[in-house]
């Protein structure tokens, strides 16, 4: 099979940006690939172990090597309203969000929170969480961060 002259050439560009771009995207120390992802956290029971995994997964990938948001709506919402606490753990401690949400906050983790959410449920905007950012839809931002190519998470 014989290719044109120009053919080759959009074959051989082609293959130079794969690599251009798999050479941007960078490799962490310990072998993993740079990451984009969103963590979804619909649920207020599950959210203790989403922002568990969350910090796992910096640990693992490295802080510089991930960017990492998290998406909240419906009832994970609370996990971004103050007052709001987690489950007792074997010792009877209680988990504390709003310290989570801090430590995640101060290593690079954006922090999400559905403005349909803020009025279904009537949550008070003055115990949002500081490091959360309003967002119209939940839903709809986790689809809009899935075509911008960050990975889906749902702990």
């Amino acid at each position: 099979m014989k290719l044109s002259m120009t053919k080759a050439l959009v074959l051989a560009t082609a293959v130079i940006g794969l690599s251009v771009s798999a050479a941007q995207a960078g490799t962490a120390k310990n072998g993993y690939d740079k990451q984009k992802v969103v963590y979804h956290v619909n649920n207020i029971h599950t959210a203790t172990g989403a922002l568990r995994n969350a910090k796992n997964h910096l640990n693992a990938v490295g802080d510089k090597n991930v960017e990492m948001i998290v998406v909240t709506h419906s009832s994970g919402a609370f996990a971004l309203v103050a007052g709001s606490m987690g489950k007792k753990n074997k010792k009877g401690k209680v988990y504390n969000f709003t310290d989570t949400v801090a430590s995640l906050a101060n290593r690079g983790v954006k922090f999400q929170i559905c403005a349909n959410t803020i009025r279904g449920k009537k949550i008070n905007k003055n115990k949002i969480n500081e490091n959360a950012e309003i967002i119209p839809s939940g839903v709809a931002q986790v689809a809009h961060l899935q075509q911008r190519g960050y990975l889906y998470v749902k702990p």
